[in-house]
């Protein structure tokens, strides 16, 4: 059983958002968990869009990166530059890997829940491959 943890700054969309995928495709062969440097509360439209790919996140909760701290993690993925540079050290051998994804909710009005969608998208895309790279493969040669 893999640990992997999601951090972004706010920890309200896109590391909430990997987090759903993530968990969805990992099944029973990680636990993931997501965390901010700065969480601020979960985006109405993260929920939303992923509603509509079928994944429910709406009762995730906003965390702190140092509430993980202890936690014995194999993966550390950081989906924002922001939270790349803020990244608390955690003390384990846990690998950490990046991959910046645009912020959604900087999108203008017009454009925020088309902008959402297309994060949620590449997020899907990029939480697909990271599990078959480094779960399930790894499960199947163990």
């Amino acid at each position: 059983m893999k640990n992997i943890l999601v951090l972004c700054t706010g920890n309200s969309a896109r590391s909430q958002m990997a987090h759903g995928y993530l968990q969805y495709f990992a099944g029973e062969s990680a636990w993931v968990y997501s965390a901010g440097v700065a969480p601020h509360g979960i985006n109405p439209l993260a929920i939303q869009v992923m509603a509509e790919d079928g994944i429910d996140i709406s009762r995730h909760t906003s965390n702190h990166a140092h509430e993980y701290t202890s936690l014995p993690l194999d993966y550390v993925i950081t989906v924002c530059d922001n939270a790349r540079e803020q990244c608390p050290l955690f003390p384990s051998t846990a690998k950490t890997m990046h991959h910046s994804f645009t912020d959604p909710s900087h999108a203008g009005a017009d454009d925020k829940l088309a902008q959402f969608r297309v994060v949620r998208d590449e997020i899907k895309a990029y939480s697909q491959q990271f599990i078959e790279d480094n779960v399930t493969s790894q499960a199947t040669h163990a």
